[in-house]
């Protein structure tokens, strides 16, 4: 019962940093961006590139943040090591925006991130790509664990050319219920980080693709 109430506690808690957002957001709800097709010859590895995050990617680090926040702090003293270090690990808000930044840098001769489409816009870089995100993490009513990742490109007219993507849904066996032990219980949190580095994989494999055409 020790590990249980505490758990359940975690539960809880964890359930209210839970944030429900689209799948996958409009990247940036404007009309700047164009809908015409542009070539995947833009995409060469001399480019120099602009990232703009898209707003399901920052409301995305924002749940990221509140979820990691909450394992970190609570139930403090009560919850076994192993549990919490399994979701404090699991939840790392900056693994798949380092990991998205680090495969778009080893594909580009510069990458660059602006705050806003305008200072994009003045830098004029060759290439410019839109990063979307989403998480879908465990709660006590969430069994399913969800990372998708994408990154569409516009060349320099701001003309779209192609996306390259990764994405993996994976159903996990409760951590919740009653008669499994805490390495156990940790094991099945750490899913959440495994399913996220699957995704971020596919990404890579997607992405080298398109380089390779371009």
């Amino acid at each position: 019962m020790r590990t249980i109430i505490p758990l359940a506690l975690m539960a809880l808690m964890l359930g209210t940093a839970v944030m429900t957002t689209p799948a996958m957001a409009d990247e940036l709800r404007t009309g700047h961006l164009l809908p015409l097709a542009a070539s995947v010859d833009s995409l060469q590895r001399d480019r120099s590139v602009g990232v703009l995050f898209s707003e399901n990617t920052r409301d995305n680090l924002s749940y990221l943040e509140r979820y990691h926040a909450m394992a970190l702090n609570g139930a403090k003293d009560a919850l076994d090591g192993r549990i919490r270090e399994a979701f404090v690990n699991s939840s790392d808000p900056e693994l798949a925006i380092d990991w998205l930044m680090n495969s778009l840098q080893g594909a580009f001769l510069s990458v660059t991130v602006y705050s806003s489409l305008d200072a994009l816009v003045q830098a004029h870089p060759d290439v410019v790509v839109v990063l979307d995100t989403h998480n879908q993490l465990l709660t006590q009513r969430n069994d399913r664990v969800e990372a998708r990742f994408a990154a569409r490109f516009y060349d320099a007219n701001l003309q779209y050319i192609a996306k390259a993507e990764g994405s993996v849904d994976r159903q996990v066996p409760s951590v919740w219920v009653h008669g499994k032990a805490a390495p156990e219980i940790a094991a099945l949190i750490e899913q959440q980080r495994d399913i996220q580095q699957d995704a971020l994989k596919q990404f890579d494999v997607s992405l080298k693709a398109l380089v390779r055409a371009g």
